[in-house]
């Protein structure tokens, strides 16, 4: 499926072919439709040969810059998939492109994102451009990735993007750059365009209960909540059933529908996903930092509260857009986001993003942490909606 301007052009091609080559060459066949692209994004299951899968994909796109990344279920027009691949092309004299990879990023988040920054370099000064980043959720604390990006581009730079996934086996992600396969790292493309691009930003969580002091954390550990072991308080104040209280698997489960809240200086109310528990250290394993003093919230969603969020996140993007039509949506929607909704709600939610998106295709992946940046030096999320649109 594609969609053109008169020097822009964004298309999408899906595969859930078994055989990893020929599901990547299907995939990229759709999306280039016998055009040269400036850049290409894959998302795609980890269940995938991913050697074979590139190599399929390259074959078809004469080697285009392309980055990419494993999933916890991808995202096209046609719906919610898992054990598919999902690639975006973007061609035409009005886009300009360069990738930048960082590897072994957990030992230096920081300066990971530095690095992958400095490519903004070869677009130029084209007046709409932004940052795309996907990188390894299972690093360590993102926002670390988020900042060193900002060290270096500073606030004039928009940030969108989202953390690979394994579909919910915290196991191994991945991280795809050119005919490359990677874990630990951070992919990243810059883009200018000579139309507007636009980013929408909204999770749909309410605060549950009274406010809570991160009395001790640690990095992305919370340690303590109002002086007691957090994990504890956690599952008390909530009321989990009886298997989260010492099983990895149920623990997760439940944890996904049940995030953490932040409040920031700024005003803004950020969100924690709660990746896992340290059950002998009675703590809770988040995928970015909490800081130790801030004040907290348990927070919960139902389907209502989540679809409203979607509806906004792209009335927000579009609105960005200066009323020209999308090429394409990109979506990067938080695993935990589906949990609320289950498999009928998210077949709903990406048929509202469709319809926001009036034709154009639509396209993207469920992720493990959320990367927009419009304003200021914050810009990692957790269970939240991430909508880059694109004209």
């Amino acid at each position: 499926m594609a969609q053109s301007a008169a020097s822009r052009w964004l298309g999408v091609g899906t595969s859930a072919a078994a055989d990893s080559r020929r599901a990547g060459s299907d995939a990229a066949a759709e999306a280039l439709a016998g055009r040269e692209a400036r850049l290409l994004i894959v998302f795609c299951s980890d269940s995938y040969e991913l050697d074979e899968l590139l190599a399929g994909i390259n074959a078809r796109s004469n080697r285009a810059p392309l980055i990419g990344c494993s999933t916890a279920g991808e995202i096209a027009t046609s719906g919610p998939r898992d054990a598919s691949v999902v690639v975006v092309a973007f061609g035409g004299d009005g886009f300009w492109a360069q990738t930048a990879l960082a590897e072994g990023a957990s030992t230096c988040l920081r300066e990971a994102g530095a690095h992958v920054a400095a490519c903004f370099d070869a677009v130029g000064s084209q007046p709409e451009r932004a940052l795309i980043l996907l990188s390894d959720g299972l690093a360590g604390d993102q926002q670390e990735i988020v900042r060193g990006v900002y060290g270096v581009l500073g606030a004039e730079i928009p940030l969108v993007g989202g953390c690979a996934g394994d579909g919910l086996k915290m196991k191994a992600t991945y991280q795809l750059f050119n005919d490359r396969v990677l874990t630990d790292s951070v992919v990243a493309a810059a883009l200018a365009s000579d139309s507007p691009l636009g980013i929408g930003v909204r999770h749909g969580w309410r605060k549950v209960g009274e406010p809570m002091i991160v009395t001790g954390s640690r990095d992305n550990r919370v340690l303590l909540l109002d002086d007691e072991p957090a994990l504890d308080v956690y599952l008390r104040r909530l009321e989990a059933p009886p298997e989260a209280f010492g099983d990895s698997s149920s623990f997760t489960r439940f944890a996904l529908t049940h995030p953490l809240g932040l409040d920031r200086r700024t005003g803004e109310e950020q969100v924690r996903f709660i990746a896992e528990a340290d059950f002998g250290e009675r703590s809770l394993v988040c995928i970015a930092e909490v800081p130790q003093g801030g004040i907290t919230w348990l927070m919960e969603g139902d389907e209502q509260s989540v679809l409203d969020a979607s509806d906004a996140a792209c009335h927000d993007a579009l609105a960005a857009l200066g009323g020209r039509p999308p090429l394409g949506l990109i979506a990067f929607d938080c695993i935990a986001r589906r949990g609320v909704l289950g498999e009928e709600g998210i077949a709903r939610e990406v048929v509202r993003i469709a319809e926001h998106a009036a034709g154009a295709p639509v396209a993207g992946f469920y992720t493990y942490g959320e990367i927009a940046r419009t304003r200021g030096i914050s810009g990692f999320h957790n269970q939240t909606l991430v909508v880059l649109a694109v004209s």
